[in-house]
């Protein structure tokens, strides 16, 4: 990378800001520049393209977006200790880097969505990073401000999803993510890879949303998602017992003696679309992406 945009090495740049990973943040450095650089091609090509980044860290997938052509980098960095690193990046890229010190759970990306077509592309922060996809497909408004999403997670996360019917990972997110968007996993990255390396091996995964998915109201199927994947083992009739149980699946043409993980997404949406259509929705209380996300967590550790 250093040939290429004449840059000093991301370790010399970490040494002389002492940048030490901290744990709090959720941050693990990743100093291999053919890394980065495969990162950004996955994401396809960037010229004329606006790209997100969240949680640079000291710029190295932020040089190598903007080394492969982006028109402009918005970075959201919550470490202000990284801040004079992505300076020098952006003084070298003059225009082309706009950095936003702040936490990127509480920013309106789709508010900063102002020079289209945007991709996000990240190495996100691992203790965030389910929460911020699902900030990003649970929009009520289709299809989203972003053209596509290629976002680091750690493996099993991105096997969650795109997992699908039958499937040992198949859950909520898999429901969620298959729903709205196209998604595979590119490739995998070693935690050798890291500074300091973490515990689990990652994994970049590819996501595009779907121009048209099956309309269904977002609060419905979470609902029918939590309850069906909150007692994954049990029949249906039974794991959806308060949401309507056999009457609600009766209506959706859905056997009740069938398990949640060997539902269609198509068939997760149908049931949704017909507990909107009469199912007792008035004592539940569809859960914030954040709830969402922490349901998530809870399923990776019970499956």
């Amino acid at each position: 990378m250093a040939a290429l945009d004449g840059l000093p090495p991301l370790r010399d740049v970490i040494n002389r800001h002492g940048l030490d990973a901290r744990k709090a943040l959720g941050q693990n450095f990743l100093l291999d520049l053919n890394l980065t650089q495969k990162i950004a091609r996955t994401a396809g090509p960037l010229d004329g393209v606006t790209v997100f980044e969240v949680g640079p860290g000291p710029g190295g997938l932020t040089r190598a977006i903007l080394a492969l052509g982006a028109k402009k980098v918005v970075a959201i960095e919550r470490d202000p200790r990284c801040l004079p690193a992505l300076q020098e990046i952006s003084d070298h890229y003059p225009g082309r880097l706009s950095v936003i010190e702040g936490d990127a759970l509480k920013i309106n990306f789709a508010a900063l969505a102002a020079e289209p077509p945007i991709r996000i592309i990240a190495n996100l922060p691992y203790n965030v990073g389910t929460q911020l996809l699902l900030n990003w497909l649970l929009p009520s408004a289709w299809p989203p401000f972003w053209q596509s999403m290629t976002l680091m997670f750690q493996k099993e996360v991105g096997q969650r999803i795109v997992a699908r019917a039958d499937d040992n990972h198949y859950g909520r997110l898999g429901v969620i993510c298959g729903w709205r968007t196209e998604a595979h996993m590119a490739f995998d990255v070693p935690p050798q890879a890291f500074t300091p390396p973490p515990k689990v091996t990652s994994t970049v995964v590819h996501m595009t949303p779907r121009a048209h998915p099956q309309e269904c109201d977002v609060s419905k199927l979470e609902t029918v998602t939590q309850a069906a994947f909150g007692q994954r083992r049990k029949m249906l009739r039974q794991s959806l017992k308060s949401i309507g149980g056999e009457a609600l699946l009766a209506r959706a043409g859905i056997d009740p003696q069938r398990r949640a993980e060997t539902l269609s997404i198509d068939e997760f949406v149908t049931i949704a679309d017909h507990l909107a259509d009469g199912g007792r929705t008035n004592s539940i209380t569809s859960p914030s992406a954040t709830t969402f996300e922490s349901d998530i967590a809870k399923d990776l550790d019970h499956s």
